[in-house]
């Protein structure tokens, strides 16, 4: 039986890819044994197991910037993550390891490759991980999804192949009546989606409360407003009565898919996931870069997309002060709109999780796999 580990997580943006990458390769090869190594104590333990799937959690911990005691336990965690590592792949013996970035794909990529098992990674962003870069020399293909990653990786060993996606949000623009009816919303009305992923994003929150007098003069226009679990109870509060008729509020978005097909402008962070997502369904939209990530990989990921006039984006130092400007431009501009969405979509790439699937399979069926 072939056998492949994915390792990585810490994050959905992580997560997601590595999960639509093992559906694949069960699509393709149902003959294969999958095992998934993540962090212990992260969303990939909980999300892992949903989807059925087996996943191993690894003691390792981000290093702190600030010279600390804490990265003393950072550096025990790791040798101790290393140890587990190499007992996992023994017993294991993987044909195949993929790493798609996070704490646990280091020490599991860096074991394989010891030990003489392929590698192969997935770097979801225009600007590569810390662990990928460090990988790099010892993987085999390296699988990207934007131009110019030759700064940061092999030329030799990369491979263009967009990032994963949900498979659910290419049912997406087929279920615009249905999404409406969901989310009880207005079908003669343009529809604005505003999200910050699940925990939410304090400074568009912060945004949208300053806006909302103007929101609720836009006759012709509502919003579907995502504020976070972390930011709802509080924002619920201050809110009240102050909550115009034409703005859905709530803390998180059961259907992503169909707040997805309703929406005719977005207005979201820039993280490599979303912005993939965004380009399969071809959306108008407003990137708000977080500044809390490694290296502002966010705003990086978001200029790719500016340079090719797909997206707008506004600085988070400047979303309070200017997205309501901005969405209301977009809104009443149809041919910005247009432009905007017509080459987004031509970005997309529908079936990323099969490349890196076959590519994958590719390695095993040829032999190249090294143990």
């Amino acid at each position: 039986m072939k056998k492949v580990i994915i390792s990585g997580g810490g994050t959905g943006g992580h997560i997601f890819p590595a999960l639509s990458i093992a559906n694949a390769l069960k699509r393709l090869d149902k003959d294969i044994d999958i095992l998934f190594v993540g962090a212990e104590g992260k969303m990939e333990m909980e999300k892992v197991p949903e989807a059925g799937y087996r996943i191993v959690g690894l003691p390792v911990r981000g290093l702190k910037r600030k010279l600390t005691l804490n990265n003393l336990k950072v550096a025990w965690n790791l040798w101790r993550s290393l140890r587990k590592a190499k007992r996992i792949v023994k017993e294991f013996k993987p044909d195949v390891v993929v790493g798609v970035g996070g704490y646990a794909s280091g020490p599991i990529g860096r074991v394989a490759a010891n030990a003489g098992v392929s590698l192969v990674l997935q770097e979801q962003n225009s600007y590569a991980g810390v662990t990928n870069k460090l990988l790099a020399k010892k993987a085999e293909k390296i699988c990207v999804a934007y131009e110019g990653m030759e700064r940061f990786f092999p030329k030799e060993k990369i491979i263009f192949t967009g990032n994963p996606v949900r498979k659910d949000l290419l049912n997406a623009l087929g279920e615009r009546e249905e999404g409406i009816v969901f989310y009880g919303l207005n079908p003669k009305k343009k529809t604005v989606l505003v999200t910050g992923g699940s925990l939410g994003a304090g400074s568009i929150n912060k945004a949208m409360v300053r806006w909302l007098e103007r929101i609720a003069g836009w006759e012709d226009v509502q919003v579907i407003w995502q504020c976070g679990s972390y930011y709802h109870k509080q924002l619920e509060a201050g809110l009240k009565e102050r909550l115009p008729e034409n703005v859905k509020f709530m803390p998180f978005l059961k259907r992503m898919d169909l707040a997805y097909a309703c929406a005719d402008l977005v207005v979201a962070r820039a993280g490599a996931g979303t912005i993939s997502e965004l380009c399969l369904l071809g959306k108008a939209v407003v990137l708000v870069p977080s500044p809390n990530v490694a290296e502002d990989h966010q705003t990086k990921n978001a200029m790719a997309l500016v340079h090719k006039q797909a997206a707008v984006m506004v600085k988070d130092n400047e979303v309070v002060e200017r997205l309501g400007d901005v969405m209301e431009d977009l809104l009443k501009n149809d041919t910005e709109r247009k432009v905007l969405s017509d080459h987004i979509l031509a970005l997309a790439m529908k079936d990323s999780d099969e490349i890196i699937a076959n590519e994958i399979l590719k390695i095993i069926n040829s032999g190249q796999a090294k143990i």
